[in-house]
Formats: C-alpha cells, structure tokens, sequence
C-alpha cells in the first residue's frame, strides 16, 4: 500500500485536490465512503467516487474540491494512474516479467511489452523451478536451453525461478510442457549435479494469462512439498482434488473425515512406511508387480501391506473406488493436520 500511497500524495500534489482511496471490499472510518453501489463515477454533493485498479485490486478513488471539475479529474485518473505507475519504474525484460508473474503488471504495461517483444499472440506456459543450490548457475544454463529468443527464465528470490516458454505452432501445448520440465531436470542434475522441483503450468493463450500458468506451477510445488510426494516434475493437475478440498471449510473437512475414518485408521495414517506404500501403488494405477519393483520390496510383502491398510480401514485400495475413497482420506488427513 505504500507505493499507492506515495502515488496519490504525487497525484493530490500536480492536480491540487484532495485525493483519497480505499478498497472495495473495505469501510474505512476515516475516509468519506460511497453509500451506495455505482459503476464509473458518482458523488454525494460534497465528494466524487471513481473506480480504478491497481495491481489487479479494484479501488474507490475520493476527489475533494469542486464537484464539476472532481468529475473531469475522475474521468482521466483510471487511465492516468496506470501511465503514473510506469513512469516510476525503469525496468528490464526480467523484472517486468516478475511483475506480470506477480500480478503487479498495469494492463497498458503488458500491452506495452507485448508489443515491444512481439509476444500478443503467442502461447505459453510458465514453469516454477525450486533450485536448492547454485542457483544463479543454474538459471544461467536454464536461459541456454531456450527453444527460441522469447523464452525468458526470471529470478523470483533466492531459491526459486520461473521459465516463461513461448510455444511455437507445431508443439503440444500440455505434453510439451511436462516434456520440457522432464528434460530440464534432467539436464540440471547431469550438468550440475543439482536436484530440482519443477511445477508446470498449463498452456495459456497469451502473456497476459502467465500470472494464472505461474501460480498453477508454484502451487504445484506447495502442495509437492506438503504432501511430500516423489519425483522432480509436479503437474497442477496432480492437486485439483486437493485444490477443491482446500477451498472447504475446515468444519466440513473434519466431518468428512469422520465419515471416512475407522477406528483403526489412525494407526495407518500416523505410519509414514504404510501411507508410502499405498501412494506407490496408486501411483502405479494399482499395478502388484510394478510396485513391488519400484518400492525394491517382495510381492508377499506388498500384499501383506495392502490387507493390513484393508483391515485398518475398511478400504481394500486394489479396488478403483475404495483406491480414490483413500486418496481423499490422506489428503484430509494431511490438510487438517491431524
């Protein structure tokens, strides 16, 4: 909020009128407040409301003064704030790319870089990369395998960056997104010997949709991290059933959490060894054989372990629908922290 204040103190200082905001979901006490709802702009005989956006927040502007000329004001200072916005900041390809990641990025900005790199029309995806060490040498050689001149890998902080990929029109848009992930961290771990997290967002019709591709690879990487799963390359497809489960009120998670949970189920869920197992062989589409090889275990042994969870839980997880019932309890399990 400071930034928009400094800019409204500059606005009120080059106009000469008194310029207030607050947000639109917000009363605040000490500003003059609209009463009732509006579109553009009204006043209430004293002052004049107009709506305008910053950083994709929706706002109420306040104009003291004169009511005719407020009105004039009022209609120029939407659009005049988003130019004032840019004028404060000189910044490179990288950063603007960060903003627009962010959602910090006014809408003639990105009309302005869209048109500057030639970029209005082109697909994209944006990989979120969680690098644990040598982190500058690895964006360094991220940046070397860009498939053309558009692509661009930003530094979010110190141990994470976001690869903006700009498809051409004979690739796949989704495969060639878990393609490319797939390959970077292959790539990363022969030349530097460094383990990376990939999140990968879906194939999206232009720059100005990388902020919803962004946050669908760094909330893969959330939810990897909290549901400690496997693997280099996470997908937001992998947690939509988590997403929708998160968005539930906690009471209601805990109700269905009841109605799924035996007495004994507990016992399960508190055995990291025993859930591990279990998540292996979902991974595996339920697969005896390609389970037992991938956990290096015997196959009497996995059995054993599928009928211990089966006795524990009323669940018997070879089964498809009795497979998705234990998926759900895990994650309501884990999203209620129990």
């Amino acid at each position: 909020m400071q930034e928009l204040d400094k800019i409204a103190k500059r606005v009120a200082n080059d106009l000469g009128v008194e310029f207030l905001y607050y947000r639109e979901d917000t009363r605040p006490i000490d500003i003059p407040v609209c009463d009732r709802q509006f579109e553009g702009i009204t006043d209430d005989g004293t002052h004049v409301f107009f709506r305008f956006l910053f950083k994709r927040v929706g706002y109420v502007g306040v104009l003291g003064g004169e009511i005719e000329q407020a009105k004039k004001y009022a209609l120029l200072l939407p659009a005049y704030l988003e130019r004032f916005v840019e004028k404060e900041f000189d910044l490179s390809k990288t950063e603007y790319l960060k903003k627009i990641l962010l959602g910090d990025c006014t809408s003639s900005s990105l009309q302005k870089f869209e048109t500057k790199f030639s970029v209005a029309s082109a697909s994209c995806f944006v990989l979120a990369i969680r690098i644990p060490k040598m982190t500058d040498e690895a964006i360094a050689l991220i940046a070397q395998y860009g498939g053309n001149s558009l692509d661009t890998v930003v530094k979010m902080d110190e141990t994470n960056c976001a690869l903006v990929k700009f498809l051409g029109a004979e690739e796949e848009e989704y495969h060639s997104a878990l393609d490319y992930a797939e390959f970077l961290t292959q790539s990363l771990k022969e030349e530097l010997g460094i383990d990376v997290s990939v999140g990968v967002g879906t194939t999206v019709k232009g720059l100005k949709y990388a902020f919803s591709s962004y946050m669908q690879a760094s909330g893969a990487l959330r939810y990897a991290e909290v549901f400690e799963d496997k693997g280099n390359v996470h997908t937001y497809r992998e947690y939509m059933l988590v997403k929708m489960l998160e968005e539930v009120p906690d009471s209601k998670l805990a109700e269905y959490l009841t109605e799924l949970m035996d007495d004994n189920s507990k016992e399960i869920l508190d055995d990291e060894e025993m859930v591990g197992t279990a998540e292996e062989f979902l991974r595996c589409s339920l697969n005896v054989s390609e389970t037992s090889r991938n956990l290096y275990m015997h196959r009497n042994t996995l059995l054993y372990r599928l009928d211990k969870i089966e006795r524990a839980t009323g669940l018997n997880i070879r089964l498809f629908p009795d497979a998705v019932s234990f998926r759900v309890l895990t994650i309501l399990y884990k999203l209620l922290g129990k």
